[in-house]
């Protein structure tokens, strides 16, 4: 073949790459207009192939599509803060929340400075207080002695309060009492020198009294009858607890509302050395045990 011969098959098959590139061209034009790039697989040259160079020129443009680069820890800080305090909020007003023992009226079930875990759940769906069980109770009126007034500052107090409302401390305007239910609506309850306390007829067997400490000895009443939605509630360290049995002449008759109950403390959290369920125990559930 001469070399014009060449140079003119030269010729005809560039042509003809040309117009198969153009028609791909014209493909991947289309196909951008329709689905943004999905006709720029195809050709090298026309619309679609420029604006494929053109984003896939511009430096970190794929990365930011693809997610970005992490944020900084401190940019997000807030973000987890805000949702931690919301978790601790909601656990708080509707599941499980502390409470610090303040004195020892309960000993030595509860020692003072104990942590307890009170039950906030069931509430919600209609569980009430029973015999024998351990529960924390707003203060009826007159039970707990008027606070001297706080001299912390107002930033200590508004740290307090806030910590309070999420439930990481006890709110400072917060007065609870914790007692154990002796009887319910509807019990009577024999409290008597030198006898054993009787809740319907039945004499309870209390070992969970603190040593030393009587049924009923330093404070008898006699026999009370517990009014509908109320309870009768007693310390375990009955020498050195003013429960139902203090109150029996004042206005509410030492019962408590049971409104009133914040929730059951079923656990002793803290310390760690004294965690421990706390059951109801036996003589409020064996044979011969209160009825009614």
């Amino acid at each position: 073949m001469t070399t014009a011969e060449h140079e003119k098959a030269a010729d005809h098959g560039s042509g003809g790459t040309h117009a198969q590139d153009g028609e791909s061209g014209t493909g991947g034009a289309a196909g951008g207009a329709d689905g943004e790039g999905s006709g720029v697989g195809g050709g090298e040259g026309g619309t679609g192939g420029g604006a494929g160079a053109v984003a896939g020129g511009v430096p970190g443009a794929r990365r930011r599509r693809g997610g970005g680069a992490r944020r900084p820890w401190w940019k997000e800080l807030p973000v987890l803060i805000g949702v931690a305090l919301l978790l601790s909020l909601g656990i708080k007003t509707f599941g499980v929340q502390p409470f610090s023992i303040p004195s020892g009226s309960m000993e030595n079930t509860l020692r003072e400075d104990d942590r307890v875990l009170v039950d906030k759940f069931t509430p919600w769906f209609g569980w009430t207080p029973q015999r024998g069980q351990v529960v924390v109770f707003r203060d009826p009126g007159g039970w707990l002695p008027e606070e001297p007034r706080e001299t912390d500052g107002a930033l200590v107090h508004g740290v307090r309060t806030a910590l309070g409302f999420v439930g990481l401390t006890a709110p400072p305007d917060e007065r609870n009492l914790i007692k154990r239910v002796i009887a319910v609506a509807g019990d009577t309850v024999t409290c008597e020198r030198g006898r054993p306390l009787r809740v319907n007829g039945a004499a309870l067997d209390e070992p969970y009294l603190h040593p030393g400490a009587t049924p009923c000895d330093d404070a008898p009443v006699g026999t009370v009858t517990v009014p509908a939605g109320h309870l009768w509630v007693m310390g375990d360290h009955r020498d050195d607890s003013r429960d139902s049995r203090a109150h029996v002449h004042g206005p509410g008759g030492g019962f408590v509302p049971v409104a009133n109950v914040v929730g059951r403390a079923f656990a002793v959290a803290w310390p760690v050395s004294r965690w421990s369920p706390l059951p109801v125990p036996d003589t409020f559930t064996a044979p011969g045990a209160p009825r009614g």
